[in-house]
């Protein structure tokens, strides 16, 4: 039980589970997290500043959440973009069936959350939103990283909030020294301690893929 963390595929301790208050998309709802979760008492710090800097996700198309937790991004992406199918992806069981039960909670009909392999191998996604999980250690991020953001339309932004102190800009080096010449990353903004980092994939993928 003490060897449980977020990330943790299915954790054994108890739930513990409890209802919060947040705002998403403007509006007040309440949901559910539990223990054995990322940030079980509500919106943490990234997420906020994730959530208040990005611009309005693509209106259509498939739009992910990569790590998704319990919910609040793929839900926000789902209210903002009601005609977009809205994919949350997580490792962890138990986040999986909160965030299932939180979307429906929000009255989102346009979600779909499920384990990585589970999403089909040709969706490709407009627009992608994520706190990644920076704790699974850098090997498997940059892993989970090079899985979905090879996976972007052209024309599609991928969003990511990284804390300064947990190696914000040294993951945009990275990111800029690996993704191949279809893509442009760059810092979008900083607040709180926190890079936003944007990457865009360019028409000029298509020659390269």
């Amino acid at each position: 039980m003490a060897n449980d963390h977020y990330f943790s595929a299915s954790p054994t301790s108890d739930a513990r589970e409890r209802q919060i208050q947040v705002t998403l998309a403007g509006r007040a709802l309440t949901l559910t997290t539990a223990a054995g979760v990322f940030s079980p008492d509500g919106l943490d710090r990234g997420t906020r500043v994730l959530l208040g800097s990005v611009p309005p996700p693509a209106h259509d198309g498939a739009l992910l959440d990569v790590g998704c937790g319990w919910g609040p991004i793929a839900i926000t992406m789902a209210l903002e973009s009601p005609d977009a199918q809205v994919w949350g992806v997580d490792v962890n069981e138990r986040v999986l069936g909160l965030a299932r039960a939180n979307a429906e909670a929000a009255g989102t009909e346009n979600v779909s959350v499920a384990l990585p392999d589970d999403v089909p191998a040709d969706l490709r996604f407009r627009t992608i939103w994520s706190n990644p999980p920076i704790r699974v250690g850098k090997d498997e991020l940059h892993q989970i990283l090079l899985t979905w953001l090879p996976r972007l339309e052209v024309g599609g932004d991928a969003w990511l909030v990284v804390s300064k102190d947990l190696g914000g800009d040294s993951l945009q080096r990275w990111l800029d020294d690996t993704l191949d010449a279809g893509f442009h990353v760059a810092r979008a903004t900083t607040d709180k301690g926190f890079r936003v980092l944007r990457v865009h994939r360019t028409a000029e993928a298509i020659a390269t893929d």
